[in-house]
């Protein structure tokens, strides 16, 4: 009976992906943002009201959550290991094949670095993970070592707190454009929160693509030797 239960909520996992539409949704979601219903209808080239049905339906099935304010409706997903779920699909699915010049240029911008919902991808977050490696503050199994704890607090993160959370402090999550693994966890979402804060990344257009500003990439260099 408990495995018939697991398949049965697996099917129905499943069956809530294979609509194209409703994956277009969790794949802009993917950015860690909240969008409205409108929005993410634009995103999807399909009606306000053909949104709508399948918002119902990832709202009912638990992938996302509504958020209100005064007369707008917004969504974002429901949670981190939603996130991770579908980066991890996301991954064994490939890169998304270019069809014109625009989706050449957005597959490379997302390709060189990117949030993967709260925490950094990309060559960009596969290369801070290569250097807190370097600098021996993450071992290779994904554990900060007490000189990566300390250097967390010197960004102005409490250790503690952040153990504190229902996520690891630091986990691998698999590039799906690198085929490496990136720093995620509560850590990795410090991390982004703390670079985006300090006017060392900015978001590409829409799109959860970032760039690193000129500031970014001298603190990248100070801080883990990332030319």
């Amino acid at each position: 009976m408990i495995r018939m239960t697991q398949a049965e909520d697996l099917a129905r996992l499943a069956g809530l992906l294979a609509d194209r539409t409703r994956a277009t949704f969790c794949v802009a979601l993917l950015d860690g943002r909240a969008w409205t219903a409108n929005e993410l209808a634009a995103e999807a080239g399909v009606a306000a009201s053909t949104a709508s049905e399948h918002l119902t339906k990832l709202l009912a099935g638990g992938l996302v959550v509504e958020r209100r304010q005064g007369r707008h409706r917004y969504v974002q997903l429901a949670d981190p290991r939603i996130g991770q779920l579908l980066e991890d699909l996301t991954s064994h699915a490939g890169p998304p094949k270019a069809i014109g010049l625009k989706q050449v240029t957005r597959n490379k911008a997302l390709a060189q670095a990117r949030t993967c919902y709260d925490h950094l991808a990309g060559r960009l977050g596969v290369a801070i993970t290569d250097g807190l490696t370097e600098r021996g503050f993450l071992s290779q199994d994904f554990a900060f070592t007490p000189n990566g704890l300390h250097w967390l607090e010197t960004l102005g993160a409490d250790p503690d707190r952040l153990r504190g959370t229902r996520r690891p402090l630091a986990k691998a999550c698999l590039d799906w454009t690198e085929r490496r693994s990136h720093l995620g966890g509560a850590a990795g979402a410090f991390l982004c929160t703390h670079f985006q804060d300090q006017g060392w990344i900015k978001r590409v257009g829409t799109s959860r693509a970032v760039r690193v500003t000129e500031p970014g990439h001298r603190a990248l260099n100070d801080l883990l030797g990332i030319a």
